[in-house]
């Protein structure tokens, strides 16, 4: 296991990837990342996965790209892995609530089990949890904190109102 650390609009970014594939996007002070000493050794940002992601993020980041393409391995429970496939069905620029996603998922009653799934997504911008919102449409959580939620869907949206 390896890692790197990027500059983005939102922070810093650790991106921590194993046999080739990204596992892990953490933002700084995420909620619910582990403990760096985890992410193994440091990396050569121009090694892969590392320089596609560090790239296609940019190209997220400057409203050019839409959709990521990167080899992906999070580690989850089998329910957290079914709900972050879902969120990448998520339309770049749209958002769904929690219950919307749970009647997705063909289990109505069970937002708040996507809610805890969604806040342990370990693939923050790439997996766009961020795109799930309140059933009122409030900005609900985020692991990167509100202000970052904001601004991701700003951006997706054509409005960055981060600073």
């Amino acid at each position: 296991m390896s890692y790197v650390t990027i500059d983005s609009p939102v922070g810093p970014l650790t991106l921590v990837a194993d046999d080739g594939k990204l596992t892990s996007l953490f933002m700084d002070a995420q909620r619910h990342a582990p403990d760096p000493a985890s992410f193994g050794e440091p990396a050569d940002p121009a090694d892969e996965p590392f320089a596609s992601a560090a790239a296609q993020l940019a190209a997220y980041f400057a409203g050019q790209l839409t959709e990521f393409d990167l080899p992906l391995a999070p580690a989850g429970t089998p329910f957290q892995l079914q709900v972050w496939r879902a969120l990448q069905q998520i339309p770049y620029g749209t958002t769904v609530s929690y219950g919307q996603l749970a009647g997705q998922l063909g289990r109505p009653n069970a937002s708040r089990a996507v809610g805890l799934a969604n806040g342990r997504n370990p693939l923050a911008i790439v997996v766009p949890c961020h795109r799930v919102i309140g059933s009122d449409g409030s900005l609900t959580g985020y692991g990167g904190g509100l202000d970052r939620k904001q601004f991701l869907l700003g951006l997706e949206n054509r409005q960055q109102p981060l600073s």
